[in-house]
């Protein structure tokens, strides 16, 4: 029976960890790491997702600056707004939250956030630093999966890794994440020629394909270590893409969800602010 990575666990000791470290900041420096929040409009999902970040960020002791724009906000509009936050000694990183109106192109926000205060790592800076290995903002979601195996020791220097999906948000910079951990990386996709084969070499199995239930048991190598990052709604509730049941019997680690990668999105999320004031107020060391 495989062990479970899990993300409830270790985001809880992250955040207390994160707790004492942005507690010090403060002191040492007047003023605690801000967040900005931006959200353009009232879309359902997103607001879920900025109550759930408040939530971290008073957990923690960042300041959260949330703003809600109109949603007719046009794209110039948005852009003076991330500008006049780029300027804002004190925020130390900034979010906006997606999906933008349909009418605000999403390649926008990357545009114009400045790359240091670019906390999730979206903008094409930082995904170009973390392609060539160098110290960037990865995206919180992929960058908590990594932290994942790591606090559970899994080996990766030299460990056969499969990434099943490309998406710029999670398949992608993970895969870089790993390549950056001296593993071997394999990137598959929809038009992968027999999947099964592939996967069952991983040491390391990353699933992040948005198809529930997609990677069996039978799929997966002895032993390996499987991060499922899929969250796909069913009527018997959330399931991965991973089916767990059939994988948990052959895997080595295994993350459950809801309660594996999840959890760490938003917890990693502060550290990368943190990392950003830290950087802003002159910290050499950090």
């Amino acid at each position: 029976m495989a062990i479970l990575l899990d993300g409830r666990v270790v985001a809880a000791a992250m955040r207390d960890e994160l707790k004492a470290e942005i507690a010090a900041f403060a002191q040492a420096h007047g003023y605690p790491p801000a967040l900005a929040c931006v959200m353009v409009g009232e879309d359902p999902a997103s607001k879920v997702y900025v109550k759930r970040i408040a939530t971290t960020c008073r957990e923690t002791g960042i300041q959260m600056q949330q703003v809600t724009l109109h949603s007719g906000t046009t794209a110039e509009e948005l852009r003076a707004y991330i500008r006049s936050l780029n300027a804002e000694r004190r925020i130390a990183g900034i979010i906006v939250q997606m999906p933008l109106p349909k009418h605000l192109p999403t390649a926008l926000v990357a545009e114009v956030l400045s790359p240091a205060k670019d906390v999730d790592g979206i903008c094409p800076v930082n995904a170009g630093l973390l392609m060539l290995g160098e110290p960037c903002f990865a995206p919180s979601t992929p960058l908590g999966g990594l932290e994942l195996l790591k606090r559970y020791a899994i080996p990766l220097r030299g460990a056969r890794a499969v990434v099943v999906g490309r998406s710029p948000v999670v398949g992608k910079p993970m895969a870089n994440l790993l390549l950056n951990e001296h593993a071997t990386v394999t990137i598959c996709h929809s038009r992968t020629v027999d999947l099964p084969s592939v996967t069952r070499q991983a040491d390391v199995l990353i699933a992040a394909i948005g198809k529930a239930k997609m990677i069996s048991g039978e799929m997966i190598k002895p032993g390996a270590a499987v991060v499922d990052f899929g969250i796909n709604p069913t009527d018997t509730g959330v399931v991965g893409d991973v089916d767990f049941e059939s994988a948990q019997s052959v895997a080595g680690w295994i993350t459950p969800v809801p309660g594996g990668t999840g959890p760490m999105t938003n917890v990693t999320l502060m550290r990368n602010t943190l990392t950003a004031a830290r950087r802003q107020a002159g910290e050499t060391a950090c």
